[in-house]
């Protein structure tokens, strides 16, 4: 009874209503995997730009490198959208930092007492715990972002001990309609100024919120090569800036202390 209480379904109508004309709001049951549905629709000629895809469960969620992410139905938001992008491929890197802005922007204008972090490149933290995860995939003049955010997720349910859910830490808000709302309309803000002035507004407020930065870290490269190094920025192309300059454009991060 406690979970169906911080359960809510989502509200289709209610969410397209509320987004459009940037958004277009789908919303299913149970899918394989909204990033997948939506590469797949993309490569079919239906998809357009703006289409959000959002499902209460996924059998057979990933997330970066291929890692398995499942969670129990409607205990996370878990969605994907496509954008069209007019900026060089290039700069395409820098989507997923502008994501992860508009997931703590959001969030944070909902409890402004909780403290979120970024781990580069792609993970959201709440003390040193990851609560979300993004991925991002290039399709065609476009790309996807896949979004998985642990909302009210009991312990037990957590797939790894170094994650939290939005329910365990006591946040304000529970309503995965109104988070999806809160992120949708945070990136597309952030989404207009990159597409006008690239990445120079935002990697300030990026660094800021970076917990990867000044500490000791351990870079596992594609390859499942590591370094351990210092970092101390992050370059316009989202790139993570080592302290001997080296430029570091993907990859996973351990924090060491």
């Amino acid at each position: 009874m406690g979970n169906e209480l911080h359960r809510a379904g989502l509200r289709e109508s209610e969410l397209h209503a509320e987004l459009s004309p940037y958004w277009r709001v789908s919303v299913v049951d149970v899918t394989g995997s909204t990033q997948l549905d939506l590469a797949e629709s993309i490569h079919a000629g239906i998809a357009h730009d703006g289409d959000v895809l959002v499902a209460n469960y996924q059998r057979a969620g990933r997330g970066r490198l291929d890692r398995e992410f499942i969670a129990s139905p409607s205990s996370a938001l878990l969605f994907s959208f496509y954008k069209k992008v007019s900026r060089p491929r290039s700069e395409w890197n820098f989507i997923a930092l502008l994501t992860a802005l508009a997931i703590t922007d959001a969030l944070a204008e909902f409890d402004a007492g909780v403290k979120f972090n970024v781990k580069w490149p792609n993970d959201i933290l709440i003390n040193d715990k990851k609560i979300a995860g993004l991925l991002c995939q290039s399709v065609d003049a476009g790309i996807i972002v896949g979004v998985g955010l642990n909302v009210s997720m009991q312990q037990a349910e957590l797939p790894v001990a170094s994650a939290t859910s939005l329910l365990l830490e006591n946040f304000s808000q529970l309503d995965r309609n109104e988070i999806l709302k809160g992120i949708l309309q945070n990136f597309e803000k952030n989404f207009q100024i990159w597409q006008k002035q690239g990445s120079a507004p935002f990697i300030s407020t990026y660094q800021e919120r970076c917990s990867s930065l000044h500490r000791d870290i351990q870079i596992i490269s594609p390859l499942g090569e590591t370094v351990t190094a210092m970092a101390t920025g992050i370059s316009a192309l989202g790139e993570l800036i080592l302290s001997d300059g080296v430029l570091v454009n993907s990859g996973d991060v351990l924090h060491l202390r």
